[in-house]
């Protein structure tokens, strides 16, 4: 599928032995080079930097994955990211753990709505959601009960979680970055982006 993006900051010619090093390790890990990388070309300070980060994130590990699926996905939902959303889906299809339930993945958009999450995983969308929006909606409650489910070390890092993927939507969107079409390898097609409602409650 070939990009929607429109580059706001425009596209970036990706050249050089450290660009064909990035290029064919994203084509190797995802088929295609993802459109973000584009962007972070213009800067090799900041590129490298995220890079780096984005390593040490995806060693984290005290917060079951399937929560930080579901968690960066209704971020992603709230901030209107569907280059996130896309890219996001991609990975819990081909990196998840045997138990990734990927329907779950396709329904984050109408949770409310759906019957297929647990209270917790509810409590986790919910938390995400008013983390995400603007002003943030988090209330005491809400801490208090995911606290009780998960414990201190996988709260925090489900908090700072939904924090980067905050960060990766906003700037993706800004720059002007869609859907890319890697969640058009998956089982179950990624639907169409709809903003979630926007009188996020809690959910115990």
């Amino acid at each position: 599928m070939a990009t929607t993006s429109t580059f706001r900051i425009p596209k970036a010619t990706i050249t050089g032995l450290y660009g064909r090093a990035l290029s064919a390790y994203a084509r190797r890990s995802w088929g295609q080079v993802p459109d973000n990388a584009y962007v972070l070309w213009h800067n090799k300070k900041v590129m490298k930097a995220v890079f780096s980060f984005e390593q040490k994130v995806a060693k984290f590990d005290a917060l079951d994955r399937d929560l930080s699926v579901l968690a960066q996905a209704a971020t992603a939902a709230t901030v209107g990211c569907s280059w996130c959303l896309d890219f996001g889906y991609y990975l819990a299809h081909s990196e998840g753990s045997d138990n990734t339930d990927l329907e779950k993945i396709r329904e984050v958009m109408r949770w409310r709505d759906s019957d297929v999450f647990s209270p917790v995983e509810r409590e986790v969308l919910g938390y995400a959601e008013a983390m995400s929006t603007t002003p943030l909606t988090v209330t005491d409650e809400m801490v208090a009960s995911l606290l009780a489910h998960l414990g201190e070390e996988a709260m925090v890092e489900l908090t700072m979680m939904v924090a980067i993927e905050n960060e990766r939507a906003r700037f993706n969107s800004a720059a002007g970055l869609k859907a890319q079409g890697f969640s058009d390898v998956c089982e179950i097609p990624l639907p169409p982006l709809r903003r979630p409602v926007s009188n996020v409650r809690s959910v115990s």
